[in-house]
């Protein structure tokens, strides 16, 4: 309180005193003199350095859309680079050293140390501090074996152990960034797999257990997490990342509440181009077991799975939440229905495994979205069934009029509906740059939910999205099909690893919340009009 900081002032006018009025004390004994100061432009001057290594090696590459060049970090990896771009140390802008210290200033005013209360900073082993004690915790732990940060940062560790060794000895005292201790499955370190993810399991489960022993009782513990699911078969088991972290998430006595994915990743860094890589972190909430959890037989856990995942999944979708983040965020509600018991037994008794969970979990999620296509119109559902086998590439027209029969349509009439091309025994989906530019859905005699989609995809992007919010406005009623279809037909494309076409719906969902602000905009300036 004020009582302990007017101490701490005597304190230090008492230090005055004793040196002759001149604190002489170096920055990391708390310094706050002529030595200290020097020390400060010191770390920041090579805060500068590391921005300029960043910005001058050999792995930048010419980014055209900014007239610019990539960092060396463009994505977390070192990179092979054939054509490296440079950018001219000595004038003032990207790349040069004023330009350096010009972004290290403005990073020291983004902090907000004027306005903010104080902070506090201590490094800890996270299974072994005390940090923790009746606090809210909130924390981003490492992904399973996704990135090597250690490894990555002895890029920078180099340069700043080189200038700031006389400092900080303590800090800089090993040649390298340490690394056997960094929480992560990697094979070379561990000598095995297998080896590697027992430590990681341990290390993680050991970690969670002393945040969930210190945390505050009165919040959930949030826990953030970016790993994509990414099966990998080892002698016939599949695992991922996040079957190995849920697994310590649970040992160590917390059940998942929920999820969310929250928007943490920029669209424009370069693992975030051309594929369909995350868009959010996935917050996991999570909280203490309650003490009097009961054994599930399988069926209840499917059956409880099915009744309340698919109203999660309508809740995540009602915001926008990106198609590309929907099987991450659907692991919450679907972990908290596992959770909710102390195990799921099969028939035959054995458990179930939180890998076998998950596998039921995205089951049951495809299932939901499947589901929905009973709502569409019988064209559509053509369509959705001859996309999943083929995609908007051409196959024989037998095929085409079996399936159309199924489906209760015909292939004169989805040629006529205007969403196909046939002729020659040929049969294919029109992409939606092949239609029709001059389309109202007001007016179409024939109205698809297929069309709807693939018009905004058109729209959304050659025009932008006012265009394309003016289309939404006269599709009208039928745009929330549209939206379940966007999402259906990313599922297919993720699955099949078709990361472009993916791309394209991915970005219709989410830009669907401007799009009908837009729309309700234009449909206000259409009722003044009248």
């Amino acid at each position: 309180g004020e009582r302990e900081r007017e101490r701490e002032r005597e304190r230090e006018r008492e230090r005055e005193r004793e040196s002759g009025g001149v604190d002489t004390r170096p920055l990391r004994e708390g310094g706050y003199g002529a030595a200290a100061y020097a020390d400060a432009m010191s770390v920041y001057l090579a805060f500068s350095v590391s921005k300029m290594a960043d910005r001058g090696s050999s792995i930048c590459t010419w980014f055209t859309e900014r007239d610019s060049t990539r960092s060396t970090f463009a994505r977390q990896g070192l990179p092979m680079t054939w054509d490296y771009a440079e950018l001219n140390p000595l004038l003032h802008g990207t790349g040069s050293f004023l330009g350096a210290i010009s972004w290290t200033a403005e990073s020291m005013d983004a902090l907000g140390h004027a306005t903010s209360p104080p902070g506090k900073i201590r490094q800890a082993d996270a299974g072994n501090q005390d940090l923790g004690i009746q606090k809210v915790v909130s924390t981003d732990p490492p992904y399973y074996n996704n990135i090597g940060y250690a490894d990555l940062s002895d890029f920078f560790y180099v340069w700043l152990r080189h200038s700031l060794r006389s400092l900080y000895p303590d800090l800089f005292a090993t040649l390298a960034v340490p690394k056997f201790g960094e929480l992560v499955a990697t094979p070379y370190r561990h000598g095995s797999k297998q080896d590697a993810e027992r430590f990681f399991l341990d290390g993680m489960t050991n970690a969670i257990r002393t945040m969930t022993e210190q945390a505050h009782p009165a919040f959930p513990i949030t826990i953030y997490y970016a790993f994509k699911q990414a099966e990998k078969k080892d002698a016939g088991v599949v695992r991922t990342g996040w079957e190995t972290f849920l697994g310590a998430v649970m040992a160590a006595g917390l059940g998942v509440g929920g999820t969310w994915p929250v928007r943490t990743e920029l669209s424009n860094r370069m693992v975030g181009m051309g594929v369909n890589a995350l868009a959010s972190s996935v917050v996991l909430a999570c909280r203490p077991h309650p003490p009097d959890r009961r054994k599930a037989t399988w069926r209840e856990f499917v059956d409880a799975l099915k009744h309340d995942l698919p109203r999660a999944v309508i809740e995540m979708r009602r915001p926008g939440i990106a198609p590309v983040d929907l099987a991450q965020a659907a692991i919450g509600p679907g972990m908290a229905v596992f959770t909710r018991f102390s195990s799921v037994l099969y028939s035959s008794g054995k458990k179930m495994t939180v890998g076998e969970a998950l596998a039921l979990i995205n089951q049951v999620l495809d299932e939901t979205l499947a589901e929905q296509e009973g709502d569409f119109d019988a064209d559509t559902r053509w369509a959705l069934a001859w996309f999943t086998q083929h995609h908007f590439d051409e196959a024989d027209s037998g095929i085409a009029d079996t399936l159309s029969r199924a489906k209760n349509t015909s292939v004169a009439g989805l040629e006529k509906a205007g969403i196909l091309r046939s002729g020659g025994g040929r049969v294919r989906l029109l992409r939606p740059e092949e239609l029709p530019e001059d389309w109202d859905p007001m007016t179409d005699r024939r109205l698809t939910v297929w069309e709807m989609v693939h018009h905004l995809v058109r729209v959304l992007e050659g025009d932008g999205e006012l265009a394309a919010g003016q289309l939404l406005r006269r599709i009208g009623g039928q745009a929330e099909a549209a939206r379940d279809l966007a999402y259906r037909l990313y599922a297919i494309c993720d699955r099949q690893k078709r990361a472009a076409e993916a791309r394209v719906y991915n970005s219709l969902v989410t830009s669907w919340p401007e799009l009908a602000r837009l729309a309700r905009e234009d449909h206000g300036r259409q009722q003044r009009l009248q």
